[in-house]
């Protein structure tokens, strides 16, 4: 089984319009959205409406979170600031612009999503989430301490963790067994579609590869194939430009 999973779009629809053109290519048998859809653009409500109109199963990212609920925060753990400044903009014009109908749908998405395989006569537990299982803005970043990333996930009971909200992709494989018994787990950030931040201005998201012969006993059972794919950076950063929002956010999209 072939599972795209994608996040962090946030209200960028040249990125997420480029985006479903590059997954149709890669024919997934699932796709899932972990969050994010809204804040720092102009186009809140055509993400949404894209996401709703093709059924995507979706959880609540921190933004949507707070912006289902007409929060003025956004729960993004800003620490300047400047960035302060810059996210209460953000999130007031976001609330300004955002409709009814999607606050609504906003409002209404789940925290997690688990699916659960019977393979090898064994359970292979894959745990969607927006930040982290225990809470939906918490960063889980790339160098975290193994023995805090590894109680993380035997504490949601996750084999394969996925998650978003730092936008910064990567794959770690870490070994909860002992010396007679591994117990491979896998933590997934599966980058951002909209707004990355690890120096490559071209959007991101992850194919999960998982079959027959997938389990926790072996390392390399789970395949994680990491896209990049073009949009047009310009379009979104120029449709900043010409809002009330900031256009350091316009920066950050062009450079990454």
């Amino acid at each position: 089984m072939k599972i795209a999973l994608f996040s962090d779009i946030h209200a960028n629809l040249p990125a997420l319009e480029a985006f479903f053109a590059d997954v149709a290519l890669h024919k997934p048998d699932a796709i899932y959205c972990l969050g994010d859809l809204v804040g720092y653009n102009i186009w809140p409500n055509e993400v949404i409406d894209e996401i709703r109109r093709r059924g995507i199963p979706t959880i609540a990212g921190n933004y949507d979170f707070g912006i289902g609920r007409s929060s003025d925060d956004c729960g993004c753990a800003y620490k300047t600031e400047d960035e302060k400044a810059m996210g209460k903009i953000s999130i007031a014009y976001t609330n300004e612009i955002v409709g009814d109908a999607q606050r609504a749908y906003l409002r209404t998405l789940p925290a997690h999503i688990r699916l659960e395989y019977q393979l090898n006569n064994e359970k292979l537990n894959v745990l969607l989430v927006h930040g982290s299982p225990r809470k939906v803005n918490e960063y889980l970043f790339e160098d975290r301490d193994a023995k805090s990333m590894l109680r993380i996930m035997e504490q949601a009971d996750a084999d394969v963790l996925c998650f978003g909200h730092t936008h910064q992709p990567y794959h770690r494989v870490l070994n909860s067994g002992s010396e007679d018994a591994n117990h491979y787990r896998h933590a997934v950030n599966i980058g951002s579609v909209g707004k990355p931040k690890d120096k490559d201005p071209r959007g991101g998201y992850v194919l999960l590869h998982v079959d027959a012969n997938s389990g926790i006993n072996y390392k390399d059972s789970i395949k994680v194939e990491f896209i990049r794919f073009e949009y047009d950076v310009e379009k979104a950063a120029q449709a900043v430009e010409n809002s009330p929002l900031p256009n350091e956010y316009a920066a950050m999209l062009r450079n990454g």
